[in-house]
């Protein structure tokens, strides 16, 4: 028995002492989005300032499609090691349990670690779309039924659930296409494959100015300064359509708090350099969080609670 109690104080000293040297190899932040994206490329700045802090490399890893879930049971199966990232949308622990009936991971799995922004997305239209604003797009949906179609980036996506509930509170008939991320949607909206979308001022805002797509409404309370042409929903008469999203970071359940408070304290770093919130931050249309994992796992509650009801409202089911 005591030389099972060394034994076992022995390796508990071990991994703390591992813990308060985190990190002690090569660091993977696992997107649960392709490349290309505000969230890739956020992920590879992240990296790109992570590594020289933690004397070890940081390297993104994308996995995308399926609702998030390959990214998510990716780094489940990582057991309780912080080196394993994930980086992911409210698309993960707020909209997928109110889609599907069962999904192979759940909260326990994982730790939240931070919030790292909050932000709203614009409906776009393609520029042969005969509609200036909402109410425009809205007249030419009623007259043209089923002829209109809309991609997002996946079945129960941000995209999806505001399109979703905007056709119920509308009744509208518009077809959705779903695309595998950002980097898909949007493109096929500017080719003309689909003639509306959604999508954040980060990746759409130079296809604006350019003429490429245009903007018709944006989610939330208040206009955007980048934007400030474009209308809210609920100014056009449509509060309900919500379009905010976030993106997260999680480690494995079970990771040491030493690392959790690590990884979380140097991505606020980063995040409020300047320079750095500035360029990546404020001019991508972002809101800056950086919240503690604590503020974080309190917000989860309530964005879950939110989702459930725009889940409810707009009919949406997995496929």
């Amino acid at each position: 028995m005591i030389r099972a109690l060394l034994a076992f104080l022995a390796a508990s000293f071990a991994f703390a002492a591992a813990a308060q040297t985190y990190p002690t190899r090569t660091v993977r932040i696992v997107v649960a989005y392709p490349a290309g994206g505000g969230i890739d490329v956020l992920a590879r700045q992240l990296a790109e300032r992570l590594g020289p802090r933690w004397s070890h490399p940081v390297v993104v890893e994308n996995r995308p499609g399926g609702s998030t879930i390959p990214a998510i049971e990716l780094v489940a199966r990582s057991g309780a090691d912080p080196h394993t990232i994930l980086l992911t949308t409210d698309a993960t622990f707020s909209i997928n349990p109110h889609l599907f009936a069962q999904l192979p991971y759940a909260d326990r799995d994982f730790t939240p670690v931070t919030q790292l922004i909050l932000l709203q997305q614009l409906l776009l239209a393609h520029p042969s779309v005969p509609a200036k604003d909402l109410a425009e797009l809205v007249a030419l949906a009623r007259a043209q039924p089923g002829t209109l179609n809309y991609g997002s980036y996946g079945t129960g996506s941000q995209p999806h659930l505001a399109a979703e509930t905007l056709k119920a509170r509308a009744g509208l008939d518009i077809v959705h296409i779903p695309y595998k991320g950002i980097p898909f949607a949007v493109p096929a909206a500017i080719a003309g494959e689909v003639q509306l979308t959604f999508s954040g001022i980060a990746s759409s805002q130079a296809h604006v100015k350019a003429g490429r797509l245009k903007a018709l409404a944006i989610g939330g309370p208040a206009r955007s300064p980048l934007v400030p042409e474009v209308a809210t929903f609920a100014e056009q008469g449509y509060p309900e359509v919500e379009t905010h999203a976030w993106f997260g970071l999680f480690v494995p359940a079970g990771s040491p708090r030493t690392a959790v408070d690590r990884i979380r304290r140097d991505v606020a770093a980063i995040l409020n350099e300047p320079a750095f919130r500035e360029r990546e931050i404020v001019a991508k249309g972002y809101d800056l969080v950086a919240s503690t994992p604590e503020e974080f796992a309190v917000y989860l509650v309530r964005d879950r609670e939110a989702r459930g009801r725009a889940v409810k409202l707009s009919g949406a089911r997995a496929e």
